[in-house]
């Protein structure tokens, strides 16, 4: 198969938060750099940035300080955080959000006196959630669009990216893509790349990203050798939507800022069941109240589908309505009446915590790799807040784009892909033209009711070995399934086949770090090992693959600014 060449300077993976971002803040820093944006899907319009409703995380009001703001990320996360990362993306999001604002031009909402309006978001201790209504990542992504279109980026929309090609030194050459439209490979060769694909776990039965996402990103980092952490923190959004097995909607978030303003959750009895688990109700954080519906679930306390209801009617219909405008619309659209009824929800695969081990700057141990957003790990440990998430991508996309042009600057010129890798990876991806076709559609279903029930909420190591027996029955018939149309163009099929190749092995490094980890901190509950652990003596888990074999490690966390049973907060009533 022929492979079509292109050279730039920067290439950035990934058109989400992270990725434009990134192009911005690159350009600025060098107007004379050639930068490429490749995306999956079309520029703006893909991705999980523009999916965001809650909102956008920051210390910018008076009472609220960024020493409390870390605080909460730190113990949301179960001393679990890469705490320089963690700081870092709390100090530098005072800055984003202003840039957002003054040099972007998002509009967010404001109280009457012409303060940003901070939404009350679950698990943490000042009510900072800048937004736009409940569509916050549409306002963000569309102004950040915007300003891309007006300079001179380049971009490979609809391409997917299949492979990181290193030179024979080791340092990255470029990446292997497939135009989707064309159906062709095409190698772009670069002086830095910036891994910013984004997670999406999608291989749970229920989950929230777009679907696009495959775990791409972390696959090719998996192959290329580099270690990824925390990889058993999946984290659970409690309120996706359960509309029914025949509807994609179902799965979708309602946003946590529905259970900050006060919603209530019940069961299928109707008993408001929080406070059977937790004292903070429903204000708790995600893992506590997806663990607790998963509870209610499994004892039968359910709902015609299978999930509790969320209650938003005792705020009163009409707020409800002005508050939640695109969510009220959103349950509208599937039958359900959020301001005034009941509505059916689910926990739901959100956000994806591990990823790629990266520096402060987004350097990885890849010279000339980049990462930033939903690929790289440490900021959130085991737990993301609600509301980190966008902030975090913006954050580290706009360092990334600031470290690139002097990274190069000091590491001048193109390097020469290995031949060989190259020449291997094409042919890994034709893979699946040299089989007989199958259902790709069974296999993706086996997928999510084993990662569902034996590697999601509430794991066991039983559970969590008949995970991991599927996981490598469902490979062992991928690899022996092919696709049937050999036109290569538009050819959904033979994407879905490497959507489901990521996915597996991903799913398999996630089931794996769950079987290490012995005991519960945040997103990872285990039934047999239900303590936390000690918490001074914190590790995180490390795993890479070599010679086509996984290693596991483990880690111990640094306590750089703060350590269990001590707080940054002065004030020791903000501190309670």
């Amino acid at each position: 198969m022929k492979v079509e060449r292109l050279k730039t300077d920067i290439l950035i993976l990934g058109a989400g938060g992270a990725g434009l971002f990134a192009a911005l803040h690159a350009l600025k820093a060098n107007p004379d750099l050639d930068v490429t944006v490749a995306s999956k899907g079309l520029l703006g319009k893909c991705g999980c940035t523009r999916m965001v409703q809650g909102g956008y995380n920051v210390a910018i009001n008076p009472g609220d300080s960024i020493e409390r703001h870390f605080m909460d990320t730190i113990e949301g996360g179960k001393w679990l955080p890469h705490q320089e990362l963690a700081w870092t993306l709390v100090s530098t999001a005072v800055e984003r959000v202003r840039e957002l604002e003054n040099e972007i031009g998002c509009f967010f909402d404001r109280t009457p006196d012409g303060t940003l309006h901070g939404k009350a978001f679950a698990g943490q201790s000042f009510d900072r959630t800048v937004h736009k209504g409940d569509l916050t990542g549409i306002e963000i992504i569309n102004r950040l669009m915007e300003q891309v279109w007006a300079r001179p980026v380049r971009r490979l929309e609809e391409n997917r990216a299949v492979a990181l090609i290193p030179a024979k030194d080791g340092a990255l050459a470029g990446v292997l893509m497939i135009d989707i439209q064309k159906g062709e490979f095409r190698f772009v060769q670069a002086q830095a790349v910036l891994l910013a694909t984004g997670g999406g776990p999608t291989m749970y039965r229920y989950h929230t990203p777009s679907g696009d996402k495959s775990m791409d990103g972390l696959a090719m980092a998996l192959r290329l050798g580099l270690p990824l952490r925390d990889m058993e923190m999946v984290q659970f959004h409690p309120t996706g939507l359960l509309a029914g097995p025949d509807t994609r909607m179902t799965g979708t978030v309602l946003e946590e800022g529905l259970r900050g303003a006060g919603g209530h959750l019940l069961n299928g009895a109707m008993h408001r069941f929080m406070a059977d688990y937790d004292a903070k109700l429903e204000r708790a954080t995600r893992d506590v109240v997806s663990r607790a519906i998963y509870a209610e679930m499994k004892a039968g306390r359910t709902t015609p589908n299978g999930g509790v209801y969320i209650k938003m009617s005792h705020l009163g219909p009409a707020k409800v309505a002005k508050e939640f405008k695109g969510m009220v619309e959103r349950c509208r659209d599937c039958g359900f009446d959020l301001a005034g009824g009941l509505v059916e929800v689910v926990p739901t695969a959100h956000y994806f915590m591990g990823g790629v081990i990266c520096d402060v700057d987004t350097a990885t141990q890849c010279a000339g790799l980049f990462v930033a957003g939903e690929d790289a790990s440490g900021m959130h440990g085991a737990n993301r807040l609600g509301g980190n998430g966008v902030a975090n991508s913006t954050v580290f996309g706009g360092i990334a784009g600031d470290v690139m042009p002097h990274w190069i600057a000091n590491n001048p010129g193109h390097r020469a892909p290995d031949p060989d890798l190259l020449a291997f990876e094409v042919e890994r991806a034709e893979y699946p033209f040299s089989r007989q076709p199958g259902d790709l559609n069974a296999l993706r279903e086996a997928l999510l009711d084993a990662m569902w029930d034996n590697v999601g909420v509430v794991r066991d190591r039983p559970g969590i070995e008949r995970g991991l027996a599927a996981i490598d029955a469902i490979e062992a018939i991928l690899r022996a399934t092919g696709v049937s149309d050999r036109d290569r163009r538009f050819n959904l099929t033979w994407h879905d086949w490497l959507n489901l190749r990521s996915l597996c092995e991903i799913s398999r490094v996630i089931a794996l770090a769950a079987a290490r980890r012995e005991n519960s901190r945040g997103a990872h509950y285990r039934s047999d090992f239900p303590e936390p652990g000690d918490l001074a003596t914190s590790t995180f888990t490390v795993v890479r693959q070599k010679a086509g074999r996984i290693e596991m490690t483990d880690a111990p966390v640094a306590f750089t600014h703060v350590k269990p049973g001590e707080t940054l907060i002065r004030d020791p009533i903000a501190a309670e």
